[in-house]
């Protein structure tokens, strides 16, 4: 049995920082479980629901023959748990992201010990691109073509599109 990963997140959409971050994690580790994230009720409302960002994420990654795409709507330590993960993996943009990912990687440890966090950084073309820039960019009508997957682009376009056509 290989060392398996987790990369968990919302991915609301998912964008080119994190398929960069897939790909090259998918070359460290046996297998890695993209975990898509379920928000939890009284959170922010997503753009897409559950099983589109995980539709979303199988058209982008699904080429990588490690790497596979789940739902969650755990509690990230039982996720990781019910995959029988050995890590799990996440970004980090810049050190502002730091703080918060450290605290999180604390509370996982106490919750699921033995589970190791480790932290990738993007190539630096990607390095502040966040799905929430990139949705507030199409909002505003700019070309976010250079930051998500073609695919991606069309269905948030097509989202935003039936969302002016609706108020």
């Amino acid at each position: 049995m290989g060392l398996i990963a987790v990369y968990p997140g919302t991915f609301d959409p998912i964008t080119n920082g994190h398929s960069d971050l897939i790909a090259r994690a998918s070359h460290l580790f046996d297998d890695l479980i993209v975990g898509v994230a379920g928000y939890p009720s009284g959170s922010k409302q997503p753009v897409f629901s559950l099983d589109e960002r995980v539709a979303m994420a199988q058209q982008v990654v699904g080429d990588i023959s490690n790497v596979s795409v789940q739902p969650f709507q755990n509690l990230l330590a039982e996720f990781v748990r019910q995959c029988r993960g050995d890590v799990i993996m996440r970004g980090l943009r810049a050190v502002s992201d730091f703080e918060h990912e450290f605290q999180l990687a604390s509370m996982n440890r106490q919750l699921a010990p033995g589970v190791e966090t480790i932290f990738l950084t993007p190539a630096e073309q990607y390095s502040y691109i966040s799905s929430s820039l990139v949705r507030e960019v199409a909002t505003l009508g700019g070309d976010i073509s250079r930051f998500v997957d073609p695919q991606v682009a069309d269905a948030l376009g097509q989202r935003l599109q039936q969302a002016n056509v609706t108020q």
